[in-house]
């Protein structure tokens, strides 16, 4: 519900001559207790799992791993230098897998 701050305070006075009835009266006209959705609309916007997306094309540019890079043998991550904490067999680890 939305409210006026710079709208002006009821003083005491006002307040006590609200009566319950007016004041419920006025509850029940701002509420309702029905609420309209659409669902076509609603169901739009969501994907079920398995959905068919052989009609999607995806375009992704794929950049080779600079020099400065590697790839951990554990999680198969492409890693800044300053990230490998050794290397197992020849094989670089990253430090999120080495701790």
């Amino acid at each position: 519900m939305a409210t006026d701050y710079d709208a002006p305070r009821k003083q005491d006075e006002e307040l006590k001559e609200d009566s319950l009835e007016q004041l419920g009266a006025r509850r029940s006209d701002h509420q309702s207790s029905a609420v309209e959705v659409d669902e076509a609309e609603a169901a739009e916007g969501f994907e079920l799992p398995g959905a068919d997306l052989s009609n999607v094309e995806l375009s992704v540019s794929v950049i080779p791993a600079q020099d400065d890079e590697f790839t951990c043998s554990s999680c198969f991550l492409v890693h800044h230098r300053s990230q490998l904490a050794y290397e197992e067999d020849g094989l670089p680890v990253c430090a999120e897998c080495a701790s």
